[in-house]
């Protein structure tokens, strides 16, 4: 039998000495050359970094690091950057050797996973269905006649055949469901910007999101801890707001109009049995106005999001239809038609439709629907490339325009043998609770297996997951420097960034306090932006670091001038009695330095 590349299993086997990584990625690289390098891969990692990683990884193992992901084997989209391994974006002529690891990469080598190599992918991030890459077409695990689904065709494969653990694909309009569907496999899209962008080539910058494939949701998640972190310099990431858990009792909803399978009988027959089995696992299925949602999917190719895939490549410099795929061309030039003020009432539209969708979240927990309608074979997308494609887009599209989480997960099969997909949507910063849902639902369906491997789902992961942590913004002694940052870097707090509160807030210099504290205040009058440090520590020291906050002080919620909020040190009022208001410093430290100015 293949030796399985469960992340539990292999975590398993490392400690017990009878595996080692060498041994795993030797294993796998006969697998590769077995199978052949194309269509799934564009390019591997050379055997010399490798090498390097594990006498790396290795040596931390030894030094008591702890690396979740030790020795664990991986592929990344070849739009996503791997120092010292050209990015190709499926484009020859794009092609450039990155300095500079993704952000995503370099956390998830952190954690000590190990690269395998760049995988292939519809040319630019555009397209669902695999087909449009010079490098050849991937073909679903299940039937070389059907298409892998993209536009992370080559991720989802490479897992789905057993060459790596997990993947990394990109997910704008549906690129990390679609194939996952198409595989048997898990696609995770996390709530855009919980995964840093930076080093990913974009397609539409600001509905991007880089998305997870594994063997299953609990390895995803495993994935998406290690991988998910606030990065200070991409302007699109965002820290994550932990939600609440799904309910014992939930409600999903169902859209109330008879849902497109394009005559696939046998698709609409295994997302039924989807919906009773969801429903014999606490739900009750709620029926929802499915308008607004589909109107909204309908925006993102007919509207002025196809201008940011052109934009991307302006970023680069890089403007020569004569290299890039004809069908790609096709979608991309379109952008020359469209003005501003066709982007200015897209958004308009957009946010109405998400006002009416917000009617619909009233009712429901989650929502449930098919990955996709239906798949279709490569010749017919060779044939009808454009329709096709977004026939496959009708589930998919609206999920990152409405700022919403999603998991994919498959659903059974079809009689003749290929697969079936259901797709879980939360709200924005639902991951993990839609997720532990879409894992028993996963193990509800019919022969779930791991891919095309045919090996039987692992049990849930042993290995624990990192609690949900929380943001803190603090003002005063708690900053860098002073006194009492000890109390949050003993419970392992991390610093994020440095912001300002919107205006209404005032700080004032208290007295008698020892160390010296302020108290900020909101009292709708103070006209400063107060600086603040956020940092990010989990529940467990979150709670017990309120439990000694002393009198006039305590925790509340602050909005910052982005608009955000989060948890913050706020005064009572009657502390301003007898205080020195300080706010037009504009911070403690200001207030600390005034005299050295």
């Amino acid at each position: 039998m293949t030796q399985p590349l469960d992340v539990a299993g292999l975590t398993a086997a490392y400690l017990s000495g009878a595996l080692t990584p060498a041994q795993v990625l030797d294993d796998i690289s006969t697998r590769i050359a077995a199978m052949g390098e194309r269509p799934v891969w564009i390019g591997l990692v050379p055997h010399e970094r490798i090498a390097a990683r594990l006498t790396e990884i290795e040596a931390r193992r030894q030094a008591g690091d702890a690396m979740p992901l030790y020795g664990i084997p991986f592929a990344v989209k070849d739009n996503i950057d791997v120092a010292g391994v050209p990015t190709t974006a499926a484009c020859p002529e794009f092609a450039y050797v990155p300095e500079r690891s993704a952000a995503v990469v370099d956390r998830l080598e952190a954690a000590g996973a190990i690269v395998v190599g760049k995988t292939n992918l519809d040319q630019f991030a555009t397209g669902l269905v695999g087909t449009r890459s010079p490098y050849g077409i991937p073909a679903s695990v299940f039937d070389p006649g059907y298409i892998s689904g993209g536009s992370s065709s080559g991720s989802a494969v490479a897992v789905a055949a057993g060459l790596v653990s997990f993947s990394l694909g990109t997910d704008t309009a549906g690129s990390g469901r679609v194939p996952a569907g198409f595989n048997n496999i898990v696609g995770l899209k996390p709530t855009k910007g919980l995964i840093s962008t930076r080093g990913v080539v974009p397609a539409c910058r600001s509905q991007d999101c880089v998305s997870i494939f594994a063997g299953t949701v609990d390895e995803a998640l495993l994935v998406l801890d290690a991988a998910q972190g606030f990065d200070k310099e991409d302007d699109y990431s965002r820290a994550a707001s932990p939600a609440g858990a799904m309910p014992d009792a939930f409600r999903f909803g169902v859209p109330s109009e008879p849902l497109d399978f394009f005559g696939d009988g046998a698709a609409a027959a295994l997302y039924a049995q989807a919906v009773d089995n969801l429903t014999a696992l606490g739900g009750t299925p709620v029926a929802i106005d499915f308008a607004p949602f589909r109107d909204a999917a309908r925006l993102l190719y007919q509207g002025p999001w196809v201008a940011e895939r052109l934009a991307a490549l302006r970023q680069y410099g890089f403007e020569r239809p004569d290299a890039v795929h004809p069908v790609v061309w096709q979608i991309v030039e379109g952008a020359n038609r469209i003005t501003a003020a066709d982007g200015f009432a897209a958004m308009y539209r957009l946010a109405t439709l998400t006002r009416a969708a917000e009617a619909e979240w009233a009712k429901m927990d989650v929502m449930l629907l098919p990955t996709t309608g239906t798949t279709y074979t490569i010749e017919a997308v060779l044939a009808d490339p454009v329709t096709l494609n977004s026939n496959l887009g009708l589930y998919t599209n609206f999920v990152n325009l409405m700022d919403l989480s999603a998991i994919a997960v498959p659903g059974g099969f079809r009689p003749n043998g290929l697969p079936f997909g259901v797709t879980l949507i939360g709200r924005a910063f639902e991951d993990a609770k839609i997720a532990g849902l879409a894992d028993r639902l996963h193990r509800a369906s019919n022969k779930p297996s791991v891919g095309g491997t045919g090996l039987p789902l692992p049990p849930v992961s042993p290995v624990p997951r990192k609690a949900a942590r929380v943001q803190l913004a603090v003002v005063g002694a708690h900053l860098a420097g002073q006194p009492l940052n000890w109390q949050l870097t003993d419970r392992k707090a991390t610093f994020l960034r440095t912001a300002r509160t919107a205006s209404g807030y005032s700080l004032y210099a208290l007295a008698g306090t020892v160390p010296a504290k302020p108290g900020l205040i909101r009292d709708g009058e103070g006209q400063g932006l107060i600086e603040v440090e956020i940092w990010e520590l989990d529940f467990a020291g979150f709670g017990s670091f309120v439990a000694e906050i002393p009198p006039p002080l305590g925790i509340g919620t602050v909005t910052l001038e982005d608009g955000g909020t989060v948890k913050c040190f706020l005064g009572e009022a009657y502390a301003a009695a007898g205080a020195e208001d300080i706010t037009g410093f504009g911070g403690w430290r200001n207030w600390l330095n005034r005299d050295r100015a």
